[in-house]
């Protein structure tokens, strides 16, 4: 499946009209399905429904897990591949096979059966679900120059080609001290994007990914925050601002949370140590 897909616009410019060619950014849903139980009992339940951009989708499930603390190490995880049995939903249905030694809350993990894709905890029944998870405040001694973020926006930018044809779709980077992008994902929604990029150095790292900061290419909600804390990243910076439960979650993490970066400004909202 693509991640972009062509359409005829009118343009209008002042009094001009013109019907030209564009591009739009793809959004289909993928149900995320697991397998589990001891070896002599294996159970399937489906997780939830998110609406993503095709691409990516092993990564984004697992993403997906780690976050919300189901799997905690490669171990964790027997396969993940494309049912194919769902022929008719061409690709949007995948299954992640745990390991017979995981053991799932499911009171924690109640949600409605849709997550669209500008919210990662929509339909959570409370938000103290994500607070039950076991995580502890991060003690990552990641330091990055005041330079270094002033760039960000623009080396991320060079790895955004679903970006450069649509203007409409979000990027998760990590990125390494000395200013290396480590890796970048794109989705149509922000919280998918960070859950490819963490899945995906998940499946060759594991966790936590302490060496690295994370950039964001909009604004950063709690739940970016949690998947941040939860993946064990200590340093985010992003374009837009932070919502006031998000600087919350992040001084309760102890992340240094960096956020309205504009060319050569930017906000430090917690834990400014970090930042050189």
């Amino acid at each position: 499946m693509s991640t972009v897909a062509p359409i005829s616009v009118h343009r209008v410019s002042g009094h001009t009209h013109t019907e030209r060619p564009d591009l739009l950014a793809v959004e289909e849903p993928l149900e995320i399905r697991l397998g589990y139980g001891p070896v002599s009992e294996r159970g399937q339940r489906t997780l939830a429904v998110t609406m993503r951009t095709p691409g990516h989708d092993h990564e984004l499930a697992l993403g997906y897990l780690l976050a919300e603390g189901i799997i905690r190490q490669r171990a964790d995880v027997l396969s993940c591949r494309h049912c194919v049995q769902d022929a008719q939903k061409e690709g949007n249905v995948i299954r992640v096979e745990l390991a017979p030694t995981v053991a799932i809350n499911w009171a924690l993990l109640d949600r409605f059966s849709y997550a669209s894709a500008s919210c990662g905890l929509c339909g959570k029944t409370s938000i103290d679900a994500v607070r039950q998870q076991g995580a502890t405040p991060l003690e990552a001694d990641i330091t990055v120059s005041a330079e270094l973020i002033h760039g960000l926006s623009e080396r991320v930018r060079q790895f955004q080609p679903a970006f450069k044809h649509t203007g409409g779709i979000h990027a998760s980077a990590l990125f390494l001290a000395d200013g290396t992008i480590r890796r970048v994902r794109e989705d149509i929604g922000r919280h998918n994007a960070l859950d490819k990029v963490v899945g995906a150095t998940f499946l060759e790292e594991s966790v936590p990914l302490s060496q690295y900061g994370l950039f964001l290419s909009g604004r950063i909600g709690f739940e970016l925050v949690q998947k941040a804390w939860m993946a064990g990243v200590a340093l985010i910076v992003a374009v837009g601002a932070p919502s006031s439960l998000a600087v919350d979650l992040a001084r309760e993490a102890h992340i240094t949370l960096v956020g309205f970066v504009r060319g050569e400004q930017f906000n430090i909202y917690t834990n400014p140590q970090r930042i050189r």
